[in-house]
């Protein structure tokens, strides 16, 4: 069983990465269904591109109290969780240090500004993304209804000869926050 299933996966990477072909035509939804996110190919190690902005991730939650009122939970940040998972750990997880922030970039390529999905694949990162900040904020079931995040962006600083960051002006950061999504039972 577990040969046949390495079988069946090596054989959808491999259709993944093959030039264009009738078999990868034909069955390209179920092929990019299990490529994406989690076995997507990228050759970044080879031709590394460096981060030119540093977003800091963070959500907050709503739900509705028994009195019919809706209460919002304040702003958690999502980046300083992954951050404190790295630093003083001389063999930090993989997935600790690049889940939020690949699902962050997968969502900035494949939606427009106004955050509109018009692909099944941006779909696919929204869910990604709702599903991670969902996971991380609240393990309760039917404790969170809605989620929100906010990203805020400032560029990487510069630094002067002697090793001295300099001060970026607060016009430089940028803050984007995301609509509500609704959280389903299935996300919990």
């Amino acid at each position: 069983m577990l040969v046949c299933f390495a079988l069946l996966h090596l054989f959808f990477l491999f259709l993944h990465v093959a030039p264009e072909n009738q078999i990868s035509r034909r069955y390209a939804g179920q092929i990019q269904s299990w490529v994406f996110p989690f076995f997507e190919q990228n050759w970044r190690l080879f031709a590394p591109d460096p981060e030119s902005a540093v977003p800091q991730i963070s959500v907050r939650t709503a739900h509705t109290s028994a009195d019919g009122h809706y209460q919002v939970s304040a702003w958690f940040d999502l980046t300083a969780i992954d951050n404190a998972g790295v630093r003083h750990n001389p063999f930090p997880s993989h997935t600790t240090q690049n889940m939020l922030r690949r699902a962050w970039t997968g969502y900035l390529d494949s939606h427009s500004t106004s955050d509109v999905s018009y692909t099944d694949r941006a779909k696919m990162w929204q869910e990604y993304l709702r599903n991670i900040a969902v996971d991380r904020v609240d393990t309760r079931p039917g404790a969170v209804e809605w989620v929100q995040l906010r990203v805020r962006t400032s560029p990487v600083p510069n630094y002067d000869a002697a090793g001295h960051t300099h001060p970026l002006p607060p016009s430089a950061v940028d803050t984007r926050k995301l609509p509500w999504w609704k959280v389903t039972a299935h996300d919990h």
